[in-house]
Parts: C-alpha cells; structure tokens; sequence
C-alpha cells in the first residue's frame, strides 16, 4: 500500500510521489561480493550460503500502521541453524510449509535507522504459504524494531523512515 497523494519531504521539500510502506535488503550484512564466485556461496532472493557454513532466509518484519489497516515492512534476514535452514529449503515449494514450527534465529540486517543497532537481535522465522516469504517476529524487547513491531508505527513515523531512506546524508548533517 502507498499514499495515492504522496509526502513532502522535510529533507528536501521535494513533493515524493508515493510513500513507500516497504523497505528491502538485498544480503545478511556479512555478505561481500566477493562471495559471487565461491563454490561454497550462494545468494537468491531468498536463501543465502556463506561458506558452507553460515545460513540465512530472507523474510519480512511486519509492522502495524496505527489507525488504519495498512502494514509497513522490513525485507531482511535472519541466520538459521544449518539444521533448520535445511529443513526449510527441503519444505521451500512445499503446499503446507505455514504449518512448520517457528525456526529460531537471528537477525542479519543492519537497519540503521535503528540505535542500538538491529545486528543480532533473536528472531523466529514464521513460514507462510508458497509464495509468501517468512513473517519475521522479534523477540518482544525494549529494543526500538521490537517495540515498533509489538504496538504499530503511525503514519508519520512511515514518512520519518522514507526521509531518512531516501536521505540518508542528512542524519550526518
């Protein structure tokens, strides 16, 4: 979902045509590119393989807007056991998957927007049907994601998250 009428941004004063209500990553924050190469590498739109010894799903975070029925999103990642991420590929195009118990993991994605950083914080991977990526759900902290998550963002902590993404220069100004 996107604003029809779009913001004017407080960065810029420029009038945005839309207000985005979902962010991606592309990688876990340790991947290099220089991986690219590497026959114990893998990257997709949705799994990730570092060294044959680092596992990671991609998912989405979730996230309320209060006062309306719309959901804001985080595309990110989180490190799986080699058992689980396994067991989820196994289980990747399978009719059914939503019914797999949450796999612990941690979330790899630096959102920097986020103090202290997001690096690290205990996750659990909800698989949803083919089709769909995972529902990322934090472990319910004090941590700033965590607590946007647990009770909603308004509509005008969207538009701060669009400026400071489409500015980020100007957190250093």
């Amino acid at each position: 979902m996107t604003n029809d009428a779009g913001f004017t941004c407080s960065c810029c004063g420029a009038q945005h045509p839309e207000l985005p209500m979902a962010y991606s990553t592309a990688a876990p924050y340790v991947w290099d590119e220089s991986f690219s190469d590497r026959s114990d590498c893998l990257l997709s739109s949705d799994q990730c393989v570092i060294q044959a010894q680092h596992y990671f799903l991609k998912g989405m975070i979730e996230i309320p807007v209060i006062g309306s029925d719309a959901v804001f999103s985080w595309g990110v990642w989180v490190s799986l056991s080699c058992e689980n991420f396994i067991r989820a590929a196994d289980r990747w195009d399978a009719a059914g998957r939503e019914t797999e118990e949450p796999y612990f993991g941690w979330l790899s994605t630096d959102l920097s927007l986020y103090s202290p950083s997001t690096i690290n914080l205990k996750a659990h991977v909800h698989t949803r049907p083919v089709g769909r990526r995972p529902l990322i759900e934090l472990e319910p902290t004090e941590h700033p994601l965590a607590v946007e998550q647990r009770i909603g963002i308004t509509l005008h902590r969207v538009r701060e998250i669009a400026e400071t993404v489409l500015h980020p220069a100007a957190d250093n100004a």
